[in-house]
């Protein structure tokens, strides 16, 4: 395992953002699993968790106007860090008026990082303008069998679900993921669930 402190990388037309390397999940098809980057970035373990400062300082480095999106994913579950996702996302709304701000997650914040009198939806649909949630699979079976939520209680896939919903609910736009590792009976089901939030469905390609 390489460690380094790569806090942001290109992909495509995007930058990504790499705030934590926090997980309360062991996917199957997790990239970690593979190599210490992705996409051919620089290692993207990090020496330590990085403070605003230092993401405010990576981030100026590049030209933000150039990129289509600022996707806050990482080498880890980013709202494990939620106050600091809050207030990067904040900082880089009011740093770059008008940038597009999207956030790949699980959707459990609710289970590991509870808000009182607050959801997270509530907290961070303000600042972010795009979910990329982990759907997974069309039922909590299979979807705890390639997930592997640890130490999470059962209810994790209707947890994400809610998340989800109440993103969307908020106003915000929503697409659900899943990894074509899962049997093609299994995406049509998933593809039946996201049809019945009223959420689209991205199968990606599992990437060695």
């Amino acid at each position: 395992m390489k460690k380094a402190m790569t806090l942001t990388y290109e992909v495509g037309n995007n930058l990504y953002l790499n705030i934590t390397n926090q997980c309360p999940c062991n996917c199957v098809f997790c990239i970690r699993k593979n190599d210490d980057g992705a996409y051919e970035s620089d290692p993207l373990w990090l020496e330590h968790e990085p403070s605003l400062s230092e993401m405010q300082s990576a981030i100026q480095k590049r030209n933000i106007s150039s990129y289509a999106e600022i996707v806050v994913c990482g080498y880890g579950e980013p709202t494990m860090r939620l106050s600091f996702l809050y207030d990067l996302c904040a900082w880089l709304k009011s740093e770059y008026p008008g940038i597009y701000i999207r956030l790949n997650t699980n959707g459990l914040t609710a289970l590991y990082y509870p808000i009182k009198d607050q959801s997270a939806p509530a907290l961070l649909v303000p600042v972010i303008d795009e979910f990329s949630i982990s759907l997974n699979a069309g039922s909590p079976e299979i979807y705890n069998q390639v997930t592997k939520p640890r130490n999470l209680p059962d209810h994790a896939y209707d947890t994400m679900l809610k998340f989800a919903l109440d993103c969307k609910q908020l106003g915000a736009k929503v697409c659900f993921t899943v990894v074509d590792v899962i049997p093609p009976e299994e995406i049509q089901k998933a593809q039946e669930k996201a049809d019945a939030c009223g959420i689209p469905l991205h199968v990606r390609n599992y990437i060695r």
